[in-house]
């Protein structure tokens, strides 16, 4: 079994890491000496030439059959910590596997970024969910033993597209809708509208340059910073495991100058040459995409403060841009490698983000709710403050009887009756209960006119409030 290249005393049992170490630093695909003797031991076996002569080395030991074989040209024995091609072909199926603790952990982090970007004013930022159609990858060019690396956000070992990234497809999208090639210009122009006095000079800028910010050639000093800054995006990846994908370059004798039959230094590309599969990894189809894009007001509105205007649909303009140039984006360029032959294709996810403005509507209501309730208990708090003890110890009991609909007088009585005051406080409780049967007509009986004066509740009532009063 090859084994990563990590210190003894982590093991080799790597299940739990996420999905970015298990592609790093704890890739499987090194030779120890049980990967060199398992293989010694299966040529010995066959049934060939190669297997009698394996054997014939055997005789000698193990340590020379793996010697020698490493010496060979053809068909050679890998060395200790050399890269095992038949493991880093299998080491694809473990890389690809995504915990309950992988998802838990994109769940959090996506939550995170939405409390975030719910803290924001709403012409601020703009949020737009997307769900991929096709696969999408990203960081090919990272190196890595297994060919192709992969984009992994530290420290959570998670697929993610860089804002970087976001920002340079918007740009280019932005600029291809600018340039008319592709009929409605949505609101885009390339040309300089807007103006930045720097000292004494003026410097003519486009809304690219003041979205996206611009960069001169090497020594001038007038570079601008974009008002909008582009978050990292974090896919909710469909079906709990990422995807291997597999490129077959048909030249790569031209490619990479393998021959020896050269002319003026070049190599010819032709039709024989020997298909070399690549594999790379891929976010399957289906995965959602959560886009959050955050504009700095202050220098907009000293830029270009037309852009924070209404666009006559209660949302700024820079917002209808940026919308348009995202809508561009999904249809015609995708995001993150390999987008000229359709990875990282998207479509803007509408319902999901309808699903999610719900949500923030309810969770700003709920806590509304909760603000309403924590004043309401303040405010009983320092009515409670004001009264005198007996009065504080009755309402309270009040507050905390279960039934809130029974009447507060039956409610007092009833907790008297069951002794919850004794002494002066009963007969304090008591005066209380006859300032409100006073007070409230019909409820305080010097006598009764019924036929069975104890079925008379009031009666009876008027009767206790007199025994407690008289300390009964």
């Amino acid at each position: 079994m090859s084994i990563a290249a990590v210190p003894d005393y982590l093991g080799q049992d790597f299940e739990g890491a996420s999905p970015g170490m298990r592609f790093g630093m704890y890739l499987p695909i090194w030779t120890d000496r049980a990967d060199q003797e398992a293989d010694v031991n299966k040529r010995a076996d066959r049934k060939s030439r190669e297997g009698d002569e394996v054997k014939a080395l055997l005789q000698r030991g193990m340590d020379h059959a793996i010697q020698t074989l490493q010496q060979r040209d053809r068909n050679r024995l890998p060395g200790l910590w050399e890269k095992n091609d038949f493991a880093a072909r299998a080491a694809w199926e473990s890389i690809c596997e995504i915990s309950k603790a992988d998802c838990d952990r994109t769940g959090a982090l996506r939550a995170r970024q939405t409390v975030l970007a719910d803290s924001l004013a709403a012409d601020a930022l703009l949020r737009l969910d997307a769900k991929s159609i096709a696969p999408f990858t990203t960081g090919l060019g990272n190196q890595h033993p297994l060919e192709n690396g992969f984009a992994f956000l530290n420290p959570y070992g998670l697929p993610y597209l860089p804002g970087s990234g976001v920002k340079g497809v918007l740009r280019q999208a932005a600029r291809e809708l600018a340039s008319g090639d592709w009929g409605d210009a949505r609101g885009w122009s390339e040309t300089p509208c807007h103006e930045l006095k720097v000292g004494s000079e003026t410097v003519a800028l486009s809304m690219l340059d003041v979205l996206f910010g611009r960069e001169t050639a090497a020594g001038d000093t007038d570079h601008v910073r974009g008002a909008l800054s582009f978050w990292d995006v974090i896919p909710q990846i469909a079906g709990k495991s990422l995807m291997v994908e597999i490129m077959t370059p048909h030249q790569s004798h031209y490619y990479q100058q393998k021959t020896e039959r050269k002319s003026g230094g070049s190599v010819t590309p032709h039709e024989s040459g020997q298909p070399t599969p690549i594999s790379f990894l891929t976010v399957p189809p289906g995965s959602d995409f959560s886009f959050h894009v955050i504009c700095d007001r202050a220098q907009l509105g000293c830029l270009a403060p037309a852009l924070l205007e209404d666009g006559g649909d209660g949302r700024p303009q820079w917002q209808d841009l940026l919308t348009a140039a995202f809508e561009h984006a999904f249809e015609w360029l995708g995001f993150g490698a390999k987008t000229a032959v359709g990875y990282g294709a998207m479509t803007r996810d509408r319902q999901a983000e309808q699903h999610r403005e719900r949500e923030r509507i309810e969770r700003e209501a709920r806590q509304q709710a909760e603000l309403a309730a924590q004043r309401e208990a303040r405010a009983r708090a320092e009515e409670l403050e004001r009264m005198s003890p007996i009065e504080r110890s009755i309402a309270e009991f009040l507050d905390q009887r279960p039934d809130k609909n029974q009447p507060e007088r039956s409610a007092v009585i009833g907790a008297v009756k069951q002794g919850r005051w004794q002494g002066e406080d009963k007969i304090a409780v008591a005066r209380w209960l006859e300032a409100r049967m006073r007070a409230a007509k019909g409820q305080w009986k010097e006598s009764s006119q019924a036929k069975k004066p104890e079925k008379d509740k009031e009666y009876q009532n008027t009767l206790l409030v007199k025994a407690w009063l008289a300390g009964r």
